[in-house]
């Protein structure tokens, strides 16, 4: 798979990673030749900025179906002739009947699933989703662990820590007390920040602290390829959630599954469903809430359709920030000590990656690590990661979170009027970015 086309595209796509359409060239190409798993990752990427773009779809779609064992539906290439007549039978032939009882039999018995969008009694379909109580011939297979890390494993961000703790772990340990004073238990959690900077962890240590199972769902276990399959995945996978409680649903980059309904075309119904889906399933839960939690994620909170932030939804926002100077201290210090170190100045190292994503920090650590790794291949004894290395590194190294600054000053600047990114605005001028 090394021809020169797919090459170019990569070492392009390393230089300019925010390149959506140079990405889903990328993703064509791992789709046709197999490498279905990072498709899907490229496309998914993809939806977190552009909801509508049909190259990520198609691809999203040709991939689910390749890793689940089946053949996405391709559309019939419209033809620029007309059909040709069929030629004349000859006038001593006598037309042959079509054997549909031996075509059948060869077929073989069928396993045919019952349609699951249904007609009005009328006859007319209103795209509407019917599902069927108790329809589970589909269940997308699920991620569940039960976390061991809690929210004191979790490094410095004692400020939101303990926001998380009154304003949502709190009230859910604690329901005799919450009822009490009228505070609800309906509704979840969404977490937003810059990308890598541990809102999985986080969620986590969440699920860690109720003592629950923790569930993580993409929009790859959720998008199917055929009209009602979404919604029908979507639907089984809270049903599943539910019947795993006490159990945390954790739905990363809601963005995509979530994707604002006003910014879709009308060609875009199957996404609007989606949403829809999401939303019955996230209203059912103020019966069905019997120790299921939900957390959401994502990079982008204003890309989120605005009834999921509604209250009984995802009416509790988090910001998760770049880690702070302890929680830096704790990740580098994570990521040192499993390698040959020798003359590490740790706090010089905090203070220099002030901004740093918890993605940044592992890759500095990472890329000190080659350059030691390279010598002692070379010397062929083993020689330690020194603060050389790490210096090297930073001047090539830089935040990755600047562009999520850039878009995150303009939402705090003109789009804050509910108060919904107070915490984002206060952050903001503490680094008097805004």
């Amino acid at each position: 798979m090394n021809d020169a086309l797919f090459d170019s595209l990569f070492r392009a796509l390393e230089a300019e990673p925010d390149n959506a359409e140079l990405r889903g060239q990328v993703a064509e190409l791992l789709l046709e030749r197999g490498r279905h798993a990072e498709a899907l990752e490229h496309a998914s990427r993809i939806l977190r900025t552009e909801p509508t773009s049909a190259t990520a779809l198609t691809v999203i779609a040709g991939a689910s179906a390749a890793l689940a064992g089946t053949s996405a539906p391709q559309p019939a290439a419209p033809s620029a002739e007309p059909p040709a007549a069929p030629a004349a039978a000859s006038a001593t032939a006598e037309p042959t009947a079509f054997d549909w009882h031996r075509a059948e039999a060869d077929l073989g018995p069928q396993d045919v699933p019952a349609p699951f969008v249904s007609d009005d009694a009328d006859g007319t379909d209103d795209g509407r989703i019917a599902i069927q109580p108790g329809d589970d011939a589909v269940v997308p297979s699920l991620d569940v662990e039960i976390p061991t890390v809690t929210l004191a494993d979790v490094g410095g961000l004692e400020v939101v820590k303990q926001r998380i703790r009154e304003s949502f772990l709190e009230p859910m340990k604690h329901p005799e007390v919450a009822a009490a004073f009228g505070k609800t238990l309906r509704g979840g959690l969404l977490l937003y920040g810059p990308p890598g900077c541990g809102k999985t962890f986080m969620a986590k240590a969440i699920a860690g602290e109720l003592g629950a199972r923790f569930i993580t769902v993409g929009i790859s276990d959720i998008v199917g390829s055929y009209q009602g399959e979404t919604e029908r995945n979507l639907h089984n996978l809270f049903e599943k959630a539910r019947s795993l409680a006490p159990a945390v649903l954790f739905l990363d980059e809601l963005d995509a599954i979530g994707a604002r309904r006003s910014g879709l075309g009308a060609g875009w119904s199957g996404l609007r469903l989606m949403v829809d889906q999401l939303l019955l399933e996230l209203d059912s839960m103020v019966a069905d809430n019997d120790g299921l939690f939900v957390l959401g994620a994502t990079n982008s909170p204003w890309d989120v359709d605005a009834s999921l932030l509604r209250p009984g939804r995802f009416d509790r926002m988090m910001l998760v920030l770049p880690p702070d100077a302890p929680a830096r201290e704790a990740i580098l210090t994570h990521h040192l000590e499993r390698r040959p170190i020798a003359g590490i100045q740790l706090q010089k190292l905090v203070d220099r990656t002030d901004g740093f994503s918890g993605a940044d920090l592992e890759h500095l650590v990472a890329s000190a690590a080659e350059q030691a790794m390279t010598r002692s291949i070379k010397s062929g004894v083993i020689e330690p990661i020194g603060m050389k290395d790490l210096e090297t590194v930073l001047k090539q190294v830089k935040p990755s979170t600047g562009s999520w600054l850039v878009s995150a000053k303009n939402v705090a600047s003109f789009a804050n009027a509910d108060g919904r990114y107070d915490d984002l605005v206060e952050y903001l001028k503490q680094k008097r970015i805004l």
